[in-house]
């Protein structure tokens, strides 16, 4: 995986938010999902880690975000808990990850990836988060990688072009819309390597292993 993608690891995340502004507008959901690469060098989705965010205080929250999400902020059985402790619960096995592929850095992985990247980096630093596992700025942006491989930047079409099940009921739910983020990542990334845009890890003057 290290040498796959030059010592970073692609983590694939999605938000879901009260607004647009990631300095003003609260972040409500925040979900992560890990990318395994088996011995012959394919990706594979695998963990997800999701958590229900509360509100930080004096957060901002458009009615028009809440109504297109379906998110109530305020209902008891979502199990929402504090920014910091959401971003810890989700950085966490991340940092691990990266240790365990040998990588120097996570890259978020998503679909208009600026937007999640900046609510994450935005709530790190209002948690006074030190150890942000991400890349400062670096992404793979999966509505492009989708444009180029599948002449479709919307997620759920994408999602479908490249073969995938995609439920318009369940999306807009960030544990949900990270783990078809994922495939269609993994997709794409697999079939670039099925066309011999990138050699098995065996094939490389490296030597074999991930």
């Amino acid at each position: 995986m290290a040498r796959r993608f030059r010592g970073f690891l692609p983590v694939v995340v999605d938000v879901e938010t009260g607004g647009f502004n990631p300095r003003t507008d609260a972040l409500l959901e925040v979900a992560a999902v890990l990318i395994t690469m088996d011995e012959e060098g394919w990706l594979h989705r695998g963990e997800t880690i999701s958590r229900h965010v509360h509100p930080f205080e004096g957060a901002n929250l458009e009615q028009s975000a809440l109504d297109f999400t379906g998110i109530d902020p305020w209902a008891t059985d979502r199990g929402a808990i504090n920014e910091k402790d959401a971003l810890r619960d989700v950085f966490l096995p991340i940092r691990k990850a990266v240790k365990a592929f040998d990588c120097k850095r996570a890259v978020l992985v998503g679909h208009n990836a600026t937007f999640d990247h900046n609510f994450v980096f935005a709530a790190a630093e209002r948690a006074d988060i030190k150890r942000n596992p991400f890349h400062p700025f670096s992404t793979f942006d999966t509505a492009t990688l989708a444009g180029l491989a599948y002449g479709h930047t919307v997620l759920a079409e994408a999602c479908k072009r490249a073969g995938l099940e995609f439920s318009n009921r369940e999306a807009h739910s960030a544990a949900y819309d990270a783990e078809k983020t994922a495939d269609l990542f993994c997709g794409i990334v697999n079939r670039w390597k099925t066309l011999g845009g990138f050699p098995l890890p065996q094939a490389t003057s490296e030597g074999s292993g991930t």
